[in-house]
């Protein structure tokens, strides 16, 4: 099957929904984001909340992906049928694993995903099925996360695999694996690893930075596209900024 890989289309910017209220996705559309990543693993969001999240997303013009809680085929096909645009499926450790993640995000005879055409994916039955498929299988992405020594290890063969649309390298669970800091040789030298296999096989890579800086610098690196910060932690940094301003004592020239 001849797979679309063109990255999180097209998109170099996106940032993590953590919190339910559909404004936060308004918000990060407004703001430009290229794509948001609605978070399903490290967060106390249901499906109801995603739904409403990627409701948002597309009216807004915004490309939705869902990080999954697992591996688990229930949820990858129920985020999808929501109308997502792909999932972020973590801890994809070896080629067995990507295997049967891809096959849980295509229909047969690609993969194991059922028919569900009278969701918003089939645009609530309104569109033909063969659309619906046919964008299930060529359109909806398939963003495998590699966050331990033994996934990045296996990168080349994971991102051999038809389906695996995108790769996202996850560096705190991989220095938490490694047991090294971030940043330490041994890590930085199989992240390199990571990005040399997916320039050999084409397939986008992408990681997350907390600031702008680091997404720069991670975007100069070679990565294709980074994820930056998240609802919860931009809302708490602004918090911190102007209480801190206006707690700071006023120097006498600004007083005047």
């Amino acid at each position: 099957m001849a797979r679309v890989r063109a990255g999180i289309n097209g998109g170099t910017l996106g940032t993590w929904i953590k919190l339910a209220g559909p404004e936060s996705v308004e918000i990060m559309a407004h703001a430009g984001f290229d794509f948001v990543v609605v978070d399903l693993e490290h967060t106390t969001l249901d499906l109801g909340a995603a739904s409403a999240h990627i409701a948002m997303a597309r009216a807004l013009g915004v490309d939705p992906l869902v990080r999954v809680p697992d591996h688990g085929r229930s949820v990858i096909q129920r985020v999808l049928d929501a109308g997502a645009a792909g999932v972020v499926v973590p801890h994809v450790d070896t080629v067995e694993q990507a295997r049967a993640v891809v096959r849980a995000t295509r229909f047969p005879p690609y993969g194991d995903r059922g028919s569900g055409g009278t969701s918003r994916a089939g645009r609530w039955g309104l569109l033909p099925r063969a659309d619906y498929l046919d964008h299930g299988n060529e359109q909806a992405l398939c963003v495998v996360q590699l966050e331990s020594e033994t996934a990045i290890r296996n990168a080349g063969e994971i991102l051999a695999l038809d389906g695996v649309d995108a790769a996202f390298v996850g560096t705190a669970d991989l220095s938490m694996s490694m047991g090294v800091p971030a940043g330490a040789g041994e890590m930085d030298r199989l992240v390199a690893s990571a990005l040399a296999a997916a320039a050999a096989t084409g397939v986008p890579i992408g990681t997350a930075s907390a600031t702008a800086d680091q997404a720069r610098a991670a975007l100069a690196r070679g990565y294709d596209y980074v994820v930056v910060g998240n609802d919860t932690s931009i809302l708490a940094a602004a918090s911190v900024a102007i209480v801190n301003a206006l707690r700071a004592p006023v120097t006498e020239g600004a007083a005047r």
